[in-house]
């Protein structure tokens, strides 16, 4: 199998957990507030990710310098905003809308990359996000009556995954993965819990009754085992081997996840516009993966044609 396909797969596999997550989020924040929440979560996940490095890649520590410390900060930094206002959002909005709304990263990629990396994406490519983004707007518009505070959190929430994506694609061929991967992951912590502090009651959340949450427990050890740790992991370590906007495409299957997920564990409902919407973001995705050399050769024999 190449290189690109098992990243594909890979990558798929972790907006598969992303997206079964958001019911999980959803149920746990109804207890504890979200900056404290995000804060426990990037810890425990910084812990796992730390004792890793030290047991398994201690080698890796030798690349520490300020050029990754500032990289990895970097990505902390457009993870955290993207958690951060996700997380709000799910306060106000539905997690299948909230999957939804994210999914739109997979338009702001393409224009970012070409604009920050110069990246021209491939013809399949763009053909590809036009149809996700038909069925994002499908899936996003079944509830535009309601739209409120939470979706535009939300909003920024997807300009920050797409910061992400980009940067990833750019710092993981630069810097060892799991060092990378930690570093970030701490800024995440680092920075949620201090918004815990200022916009939060922070001795709130130190309520026994509130960590031995059942629903806040089992979110917690899912999310940052699964849904971090091991998530971002796999995006740092296959993001090499493909492009932005490729990841973003796969990506864009999260809401497709998530409104599963809302449909089964929550009882959201999905229209015939939102199962529209997931069967074009899926159409776009695998639309993106056609080699280049087929649409060349088929825009050659219409050429041929024309002037015949």
């Amino acid at each position: 199998m190449k290189k690109s396909t098992f990243a594909d797969l890979s990558l798929l596999i972790v907006a598969f957990i992303w997206g079964t997550t958001f019911v999980l989020v959803q149920n746990a924040i109804s207890t504890m507030e979200p900056f404290a929440f995000n804060s426990f979560r990037f810890f425990i996940a910084f812990v796992i990710l730390f004792l890793s490095l030290l047991l398994f890649q201690r080698k890796q520590l030798q690349f520490l310098s300020k050029r990754i410390v500032i990289s990895g900060f970097l990505l902390g930094f457009w993870l955290f905003l993207g958690y951060a206002t996700q997380t709000l959002g799910l306060l106000y909005t539905t997690s299948s809308k909230a999957g939804f709304i994210t999914g739109l990263s997979v338009v702001l990629v393409p224009f970012f990359s070409f604009l920050l990396l110069k990246q021209k994406p491939s013809f399949p490519a763009v053909i590809g996000v036009s149809i996700a983004t038909v069925g994002l707007f499908l899936l996003t518009m079944t509830d535009i009556a309601a739209l409120n505070i939470g979706d535009f959190f939300v909003l920024i929430c997807a300009f920050g995954f797409a910061m992400h994506i980009i940067f990833t694609g750019k710092y993981s061929e630069q810097f060892p993965t799991l060092l990378l991967t930690t570093i970030q992951i701490l800024t995440v912590s680092i920075l949620s819990m201090i918004s815990s502090f200022i916009f939060e009651d922070f001795n709130e959340m130190l309520k026994l009754s509130i960590i031995s949450s059942q629903s806040v427990i089992i979110a917690l050890i899912v999310t940052s085992v699964f849904a971090t740790a091991l998530a971002f992991f796999a995006q740092t370590s296959f993001q090499k081997y493909t492009t932005p906007t490729r990841v973003a495409l796969i990506f864009a299957m999260e809401p497709v996840f998530a409104a599963i997920a809302g449909y089964y564990w929550a009882n959201e409902r999905l229209s015939i516009s939102a199962i529209m919407g997931c069967l074009f973001i899926f159409l776009g995705m695998v639309f993106a993966e056609l080699p280049v050399e087929r649409f060349s050769r088929f825009r050659n024999k219409m050429a041929s044609k024309e002037a015949n």
